[in-house]
């Protein structure tokens, strides 16, 4: 069974575009979400506000939160963020339209990894608002 929805690439998994997902693929976001939630204690109740259009709020959580779905999914280690990676999760569809604007956000330094991930984050939301999307 496949769903359609904004895909965030920072899990293929990034945090911009629009894909096709299947059971699978949900479930590992599903897990991620999780683990991450957990580990940062992140409200997730604003992780759902910037899904629905809310933007970044500079919660310290909310930033560790950040920090934490990057390192996972291979988007930030030692501070940087590793923009090839993170360029190779987007969907084919998605690369047109989002490459650049990764590119030129590069890594957003931060006072710390999870202060550089939100940075990035910020980045990426005021380039492409309406297909950001957070995990």
């Amino acid at each position: 069974m496949f769903r359609c929805g904004v895909f965030s690439a920072t899990v293929a998994i990034l945090m911009l575009g629009v894909s096709c997902m299947d059971d699978e693929m949900l479930e590992l976001m599903k897990m991620l979400r999780e683990n991450c939630g957990e580990e940062s204690g992140v409200d997730l109740s604003l992780v759902e506000k910037i899904n629905q259009g809310a933007d970044l709020m500079p919660d310290p959580k909310l930033k560790c939160y950040t920090k934490c779905i990057m390192e996972t999914a291979g988007m930030l280690s030692e501070g940087e963020v590793d923009v090839e990676a993170t360029v190779a999760l987007l969907p084919e569809d998605m690369k047109a339209k989002n490459e650049k604007s990764i590119r030129a956000c590069g890594t957003q330094k931060g006072g710390d990894d999870c202060e550089t991930a939100f940075l990035t984050q910020v980045c990426w939301q005021k380039a492409n608002k309406a297909d950001y999307f957070l995990v």
